[in-house]
């Protein structure tokens, strides 16, 4: 297969089109017979291939001889760029080492803190950079990158700036969260509202002013920050002209959801513990679901999120990855959308959803991506498969033949 020129229009033919786009009524938005025109980047047409003179057409032609196609996968909540690894600690948690031991051994959270610290800007992107790569092998060609691990303004602006690096060296685009509102640091330990304090008053804004980030996440829970907390940190946000977002309802409900959506959020997050009224405030506020099932299958955990009532309240369900260093170690956005079928009840169809039009609702990018339509970003995946089911049904095989971002194509065999 020839790889298209990025600045020269073409025309794919002979596909088979997931395009996932609700105004079309077969199951995956899916079209038989279809051709797609690309043009600077984006998707200018989905034309009935019939009557199409290829031999006339003023730029690169591309015969797919039958493979499915579908958007660029979309992984709408991690926190990829990090320091270190936790994996002598979770096999300290395998043999029973209660997680208060390593904590007081220094593990944990604050570990992870401790090895981000220690390293540059470009030090960090580099141990970034495989795991970013692994997501991109499976079809990701949009992430999002949080901050959380450094807890100090420098620390926190250095994460989002080594998440722009990455972007700037690769075929992908990044969106960047500022979530300083992760966890209270060592210095500010027994004064959760002091280290709040400094979150509104010189992280938030600062990060803002260099324009490093896009959303703010804030972990509303029990061991994290309270729901009078995190709406200080979402106020201070939307003085910023800054979106928001939330670790919300994951092992409690305090609430969170209906914070979010009281402030017009782009998603809640984990939400194993939504209620009634979460869902409803959710459906009202067209705030996406972003589900997590890694987290849930690494932590072991037995309650799930109301996947029956989200799907027929109509909220959008995305599914991610939560790439993390202590609750869901795994870059892979296929083995998240097998999990969120097998552990949530997702179909393969909800599944795939999951990571392209619901997620990129879940980013604010709705409008231009997680679809084959006219208008979009030419964000696309040329798939070696026979159902689009495939790819939420096998995890490890290598089913991607193309990866095409912005109209340019990367071979993958």
């Amino acid at each position: 297969m020839n790889v298209p020129h990025p600045h020269r229009p073409s025309l794919w033919l002979n596909a088979r089109l997931a395009t996932m786009d609700p105004v079309h009524d077969a199951p995956y938005g899916a079209l038989e017979g279809h051709a797609l025109l690309l043009r600077d980047g984006h998707i200018e047409a989905v034309l009935p291939q019939a009557g199409i003179d290829a031999a006339a057409f003023d730029g690169e032609v591309f015969d797919l001889q039958g493979r499915w196609v579908t958007p660029g996968f979309i992984d709408c909540h991690t926190h990829l760029v990090y320091g270190g690894s936790r994996a002598a600690e979770w096999e300290k948690r395998l043999t029973g080492v209660p997680y208060q031991q390593i904590a007081a051994e220094g593990g944990g959270i604050v570990s992870t803190v401790r090895a981000t610290r220690w390293l540059d800007e470009e030090e960090l992107a580099l141990a970034s950079l495989p795991r970013l790569k692994a997501l991109m092998a499976e079809g990701v060609t949009t992430v999002e990158i949080k901050s959380g691990y450094g807890l100090t303004q420098a620390d926190e602006l250095k994460q989002l700036a080594a998440a722009r690096r990455l972007e700037a060296s690769l075929p992908v685009e990044v969106a960047t969260t500022l979530l300083a509102a992760h966890a209270v640091p060592p210095e500010y330990a027994g004064d959760a509202d002091g280290y709040i304090d400094l979150v509104v008053e010189s992280i938030l804004p600062v990060a803002a002013r260099a324009g490093l980030a896009e959303a703010v996440d804030a972990f509303c829970e029990s061991v994290g920050f309270s729901l009078a907390q995190t709406r200080r940190v979402f106020e201070a946000a939307r003085a910023h002209g800054l979106k928001v977002k939330g670790h919300v309802e994951q092992l409690s409900n305090l609430h969170g959801a209906e914070l979010v959506a009281e402030f017009g959020g782009l998603s809640a997050d984990h939400i194993e513990y939504l209620d009634d009224a979460g869902v409803e405030a959710l459906r009202r506020a067209g705030t996406v679901a972003v589900l997590l099932p890694g987290a849930f299958y690494f932590l072991r955990e037995t309650q799930k999120p109301p996947v029956d009532k989200l799907r027929a309240a109509g909220v959008p369900m995305a599914v991610s990855t939560d790439l993390n260093p202590g609750t869901s170690p795994f870059a892979s956005i296929r083995l998240a959308m097998n999990q969120a079928c097998v552990l949530f009840g997702l179909t393969p169809e909800e599944a795939l959803a999951g990571v392209t039009r619901h997620a990129a609702q879940a980013l604010g990018r709705g409008d231009t991506h997680g679809r084959l339509a006219a208008g979009c970003v030419a964000d696309l995946l040329v798939w070696d498969i026979a159902h689009p089911a495939e790819l939420a049904y096998s995890v490890g095989v290598p089913l991607l033949k193309q990866r095409v971002f912005r109209g340019a194509a990367q071979h993958i065999d």
